[in-house]
């Protein structure tokens, strides 16, 4: 189905990243944290938002790490899910004709173990209609000798997207790590290849024990940190990669309000995930996003065009 940008959504907060993906509103739901968006979508009203971001799919189904695979941390949530997914055949079967009928964007997160793998996931896409974008996951912490090995690698990172943008003509979002030396040095190489936008930050690499058993709270002994805890860190890259490149950023990382929101549109970001705050309150991507209509509807507030980005230094 045609998903109209301005539908449910005046032009207020409206967004463009470029190559066809349209929003009606800045705020997109972060994959891991939606699944599909199922169940997601018989609590709250998807078309309110400007899209969300499918669980990463890779070529065979994954069952992800062994459990314990979550727990909680001080202001967050660490996980080593492990990337488990359905796989890319169940996926079209059974996913995508849900997916088609959503009145919002769609964004399919891809993950693998090689350039082969996003290459597949990609090629079998191609042929489904109303997927607006692919994210390609460079940046999964707790997945062993997988996709983040490409993520702290400029020049990997520059040979994937590079082998996807030939293959495909749809909007190319890469999702990047903060766990490197340079983040702004990983989104140039992604944007040189023909990346379309890139999102960050994906979770810091993190570990939770319990001091009395003597032993780590997930199987996998470390996972990805995220939740309001790191959100210092994500505005941070942010702004580092806005003063870098020239193509869109969909800032992500703790965001849980419309405050939250302001300050990664501030520092650089035309768009922004929610992620771990679905967990708490399923609403939240609908109240950010009328907050922001209405705070950039206000003839006494600037546009969101004049303040993205709009953040004094100095």
């Amino acid at each position: 189905m045609t998903k109209d940008p301005e539908q449910q959504s005046s032009r207020f907060s409206a967004v463009s990243l470029g190559r066809g993906l349209d929003l009606r509103s800045p705020v997109l739901l972060a994959s891991g944290t939606v699944s599909y968006g199922e169940e997601l979508n018989k609590i709250t009203n998807l078309g309110k938002i400007g899209g969300i971001v499918t669980k990463a799919i890779s070529p065979e189904p994954r069952q992800g790490n062994p459990p314990q695979r979550i727990a909680e941390t001080p202001c967050g949530m660490i996980n080593a899910i492990g990337l488990a997914n359905v796989g890319l055949k169940r996926f079209i079967a059974e996913k995508i004709p849900f997916l088609q009928q959503l009145d919002t964007s769609v964004i399919v997160n891809i993950a693998g173990k090689s350039i082969d793998d996003y290459c597949t996931v990609i090629e079998h896409l191609e042929d489904c209609e109303d997927i607006n974008a692919y994210e390609i996951n460079l940046s999964c912490p707790n997945v062993k000798g997988e996709c983040m090995i490409m993520g702290v690698s400029r020049e990997a990172t520059f040979e994937i997207i590079s082998k996807l943008r030939s293959i495909t003509s749809r909007h190319l979002m890469v999702k990047l790590t903060p766990n490197v030396t340079s983040i702004s040095s990983i989104a140039l190489a992604a944007e040189e290849a023909g990346a379309d936008s890139v999102s960050l930050i994906n979770t810091l690499v993190g570990m939770a024990v319990d001091y009395k058993k003597r032993k780590p709270l997930l199987t996998n002994v470390t996972g990805g940190l995220s939740g309001p805890a790191i959100k210092p860190v994500a505005l941070a890259k942010v702004w580092e990669v806005y003063n870098a490149v020239k193509i869109p950023i969909v800032g992500m990382g703790g965001i849980a309000s419309f405050k939250d929101a302001m300050e990664f549109l501030l520092t650089g970001a035309k768009a922004i995930q929610i992620g771990t705050m679905n967990f708490v309150d399923p609403d939240i991507g609908e109240t950010v996003a009328d907050n922001l209509e209405e705070f950039f509807a206000a003839p006494e507030n600037p546009t969101i065009e004049e303040y993205t980005g709009s953040l004094m230094v100095g």
